[in-house]
């Protein structure tokens, strides 16, 4: 008893200002201890970034190695990579940059995820907040630079708000239709002390199955009623993890399926339902099939103009379902018959429930005539080139890659050429093992994204298909590949031009090859070697498989030069503004 009373009267006659016992307790934290907690707690393992004067703070508390930071050669290579990472792993992939030029040098990055859709958070240093607004020593207005091209974007001023404000990135980033979100971090907030209490991550709800409703069902009578239907997929079948119920649906309806370029490895490019691309540079017959169906779904794609091409002639016979998370993609550029908004998880569950619940099926001489007028179209105009005994043909490195990886590596790429080849000539059977830069076009996208993946996954091979003119964008991270020990792998299809451009002159400006001559290049054996890189290089056809398993094989980062056919070009081909169904099919078109 006299113990407690002790203690009441203790109570009572603390000083009014000494904190409480609770509070005793309270951690008191510098901004930039905050920060890497905020991060652990995110899930964040690495990060990729590039220091400066007003990130000091934050340097000096990973120097205690508490998060794996990858020491990129340029901010923008930062990005990418952190793009890569999150393509390739489905999670938030990040970057860390200073203030001024190394904020500014990462808006093509973020525009880059922006257009894809890719969940990454940039955090960039900033000048102290009472300097803000003084054109003060690497000053930049980022926030307001990158408002256009974020999900949404922060500029902290009180250290109080900082981990909260960090976790709600990472919950806009993830959430909804996924993207970009940057949060600007200024010196003084990073040295700032305050009290720190950990929060539970606000966690993105995993898609339920939800009661079927009208639109569903109406869906169900239109698949039923149609006999030429067909799916369109893309990147948000991905981003939504729906790859096995669009395969579900699609065998449990027996209709063919076309992946937009985001959307490949979505639906298995080695099943006999599948199409092939759709677009400028698509199959002929998935073009043809568009041109023709009577009911297109579209899930998880955007209509951009190079699917699209003329809009006035797109599935001009076609009842259109678009199915999309955004409701702001829909009846954008198609106006469509039935818009469900909705991520692309839900709505394929649920149309599979129906399908289950009303045991449907399709009457295989209902489709057999639709298949066989594919299968017409196919062998008509078949996904081919002209092979050459004495010239190296970019399609026939993709085919070899595609035989000895067996499909099973990850497989990024830049912008041109590069990337039609890499889409039209390796198939995908699984989802997040094609990362390209798809409505942006950025070049130098794919080797970065590259190191990102290959970070997410060490143990999977990872190859970066380039060309000559794209790898030059960002080639100063191989030395980040040698310092960080990340052994990727570059298929340099070197044909010396800037080949997209010059294939557009060629076709459409009397070959007048204005500024596109790359011929004046680096020796790139030379070039690896003295960044501590394999360097192989193929000449003729009969080296190229050689080439490939070397530099498949060997232990480190390895790239691979094919010098290859100076003007082959992509086909088939669409004139730009054209209708899909005119495809140029190897032969030069005409001004």
């Amino acid at each position: 008893m006299k113990s407690r009373i002790s203690e009441q009267i203790a109570a009572f006659l603390l000083p009014t200002n000494q904190t409480s016992i609770r509070e005793v307790h309270t951690v008191q934290l510098r901004g930039a201890e905050i920060l890497i907690k905020v991060l652990k707690q995110e899930g964040i393992h690495t990060i990729f970034g590039y220091p400066g004067g007003v990130l000091l703070d934050i340097y000096d508390e990973l120097h205690k190695g508490q998060i794996r930071h990858i020491l990129v050669r340029h901010e923008q290579g930062a990005v990418h990579a952190a793009d890569g990472f999150a393509r390739a792993s489905g999670q938030v992939g990040v970057a860390l940059v200073t203030s001024g030029p190394g904020a500014s040098n990462t808006v093509t990055g973020i525009a880059n995820a922006y257009m894809d859709s890719i969940p990454i958070v940039v955090l960039t240093g900033q000048v102290p907040t009472h300097l803000i607004g003084t054109d003060a020593f690497q000053e930049v207005d980022i926030v307001g630079i990158t408002r256009p091209c974020t999900k949404h974007n922060f500029l902290i001023k009180r250290v109080d708000e900082l981990a909260k404000t960090i976790h709600e990135a990472f919950y806009i980033a993830r959430s909804g239709r996924p993207g970009p979100v940057l949060i600007d971090l200024p010196k003084d907030v990073m040295a700032a002390v305050t009290e720190y209490e950990p929060q539970t991550p606000r966690k993105v709800e995993e898609a339920k199955p939800r009661p079927a409703s009208k639109k569903a069902f109406y869906v169900m009578d239109l698949i039923a009623e149609s006999t030429k239907p067909m799916i369109l997929s893309g990147g948000g079948v991905i981003l939504g993890g729906a790859a096995e119920e669009l395969r579900k649906m699609a065998w449990l309806t027996k209709m063919p399926v076309s992946s937009t370029l985001m959307g490949l490895g979505a639906f298995p490019g080695s099943d006999p339902l599948w199409l092939g691309m759709p677009g400028m540079h698509g199959t002929y017959y998935a073009n043809m099939a568009i041109s023709h169906c009577d009911l297109l779904i579209a899930i998880g794609m955007r209509f951009d103009d190079r699917v699209t091409g003329k809009i006035d002639h797109f599935a001009p016979n076609a009842k259109i379902v678009h199915v999309d998370v955004d409701p702001s993609s829909i009846n954008k550029n198609v106006m469509v018959d039935v818009p469900i908004v909705s991520d692309c998880k839900s709505a394929l569950q649920s149309f599979n429930a129906l399908l289950g619940q009303q045991k449907f099926s399709v009457d295989d001489e209902q489709r057999r005539e639709w298949f066989d007028q594919i299968a017409a179209w196919r062998k008509e105009n078949p996904l081919s080139y002209c092979q050459s005994d004495t010239e190296i043909k970019p399609q026939f490195v993709i085919e070899t890659l595609y035989k000895l990886t067996k499909g099973k590596a990850i497989i990024t790429t830049e912008v041109g050429q590069n990337q039609m080849w890499a889409a039209q000539f390796y198939n995908y059977d699984e989802p997040n093992t094609f990362l390209s830069s798809g409505g942006l076009g950025t070049m130098g996208y794919g080797f970065p994204a590259a190191l990102g993946a290959k970070i997410a996954f060490p143990d999977k091979l990872v190859v970066d298909i380039a060309g000559d003119g794209s790898i030059q964008m960002n080639i100063q991270e191989m030395a980040t590949a040698i310092q960080d020990n990340i052994p990727v792998k570059i298929v340099l299809l070197n044909n010396g031009y800037l080949g997209m451009v010059r294939q557009w002159q060629q076709l459409f400006y009397g070959k007048r090859y204005s500024h596109t001559d790359m011929t004046y290049q680096p020796d790139f054996l030379k070039l690896a070697e003295a960044y501590g890189w394999l360097g192989l290089r193929a000449t003729r056809p009969d080296e190229v498989e050689a080439v490939l398993k070397q530099g498949l094989e060997a232990p480190g980062p390895a790239l691979m030069d094919f010098r290859i056919c100076r003007e082959e070009c992509v086909y088939p081909m669409v004139r730009p503004g054209g209708p899909i169904h005119e495809m140029a099919l190897g032969r030069e078109m005409a001004n």
